[in-house]
């Protein structure tokens, strides 16, 4: 996207007097850019490579389903997807994980919100326009695991088939339900906290674009087993109950869903980081191997996930101290 066009789209949009500072981004190729007008106003520009990733449509898309299930998203004030550009409502800095860190009492209130509205858009089911993985897709998004954490991105074609083989009967065997909208990456640095706003609006949320019809369970493990940062002693379990009443769930049929869709989704990434870092020039995505790796002995732990722990843990080495050297030693 050249800087041409992105001054001709903020100039059409009535921002081309704008001051522009860069936000920090996240692990796509997505940048964001804090404007200002000289009347005091504020708004995000968005920048995507537009081909052949179609991510700002999908955002545009997923922001209206979204908005229309009563979800805080940044409004969307002009766009071009074709083009990769979006300008968003600044819905400011109260980043969940930076409103913590300044005051660890709000963590159990943002927490609590962030399950509360995941139990309101639950009410809803997935639009009828949006993927659908199924078992097998989902099994096989954790090739990532061999090629790259097992294999240094030399491609792992028969471990990855023994980790996805004994996993996609895992994911066949989770409760049936109406799938629905899965943010996929629902976690602390994608949720603002509003709190002059009203009922599910104290909750904003970013980074949707990768949106997926599926299990319930999945949001709520990607909240719980984050990979950049631990949640306070207790507080886990407390969650887990009060999303168990709030959606009328099993609590023992929503532990194992976690179990699986975790064991799941922290495969695939360790996998994910060790390329971001080796194929991508970002190192700083190894230092969260160790916590991602405790989520997946959690989540392995669990009695039914036996076999699959098994596979891991002979294939796959823990990430210590020098596991990470080494990955640094050999990135690009």
């Amino acid at each position: 996207m050249t800087e041409v066009a992105q001054r001709e789209f903020l100039s059409a949009a009535g921002w081309g007097d704008a001051q522009a500072t860069p936000l920090a981004g996240d692990a796509s190729d997505r940048r964001y850019l804090r404007l200002k007008r000289g009347d005091g106003a504020r708004a995000v520009l968005m920048i995507a490579p537009p081909s052949p990733d179609d991510s700002t449509a999908r955002f545009v898309a997923v922001a209206k389903a979204l908005a229309d299930r009563g979800i805080r998203v940044p409004a969307i004030l002009a766009s071009r997807p074709d083009e990769g550009l979006a300008l968003l409502e600044d819905l400011g800095d109260a980043v969940f994980a930076r409103v913590i860190d300044a005051d660890s009492s709000m963590e159990p209130v943002l927490y609590d919100a962030a399950v509360d509205l995941l139990a309101m858009l639950h009410r809803h089911p997935a639009p009828p326009d949006l993927s659908a993985p199924d078992t097998a897709t989902l099994a096989v998004m954790t090739a990532p695991a061999a090629d790259w954490y097992a294999g240094g991105g030399t491609p792992q074609p028969a471990l990855a088939r023994t980790i996805s083989g004994a996993l996609a009967p895992l994911l066949a065997g989770l409760a049936d339900g109406v799938p629905v909208l899965v943010h996929r990456d629902y976690h602390a640095e994608n949720l603002i906290w509003l709190p002059d706003a009203e009922g599910a609006g104290h909750v904003g949320v970013l980074d949707f674009q990768d949106a997926f019809a599926g299990h319930p369970a999945y949001d709520l493990v990607s909240l719980l087993e984050d990979a950049r940062r631990d949640l306070a002693p207790g507080l886990r379990d407390r969650l887990v109950d009060r999303f168990a009443d709030e959606t009328d769930t099993d609590r023992a049929a929503l532990d194992r869903s976690l179990a699986v869709l975790g064991a799941q989704r922290n495969l695939r990434i360790l996998g994910v980081f060790v390329r971001l870092a080796r194929a991508h020039g970002k190192p700083r995505y190894l230092s969260l191997l160790p916590r991602v790796w405790g989520h997946l002995m959690g989540d392995l732990a669990h009695p039914d996930l036996g076999a699959l722990r098994r596979i891991v843990t002979d294939a796959l080495p823990p990430p210590d101290t020098a596991l990470q050297m080494d990955i640094t030693a050999h990135a690009r």
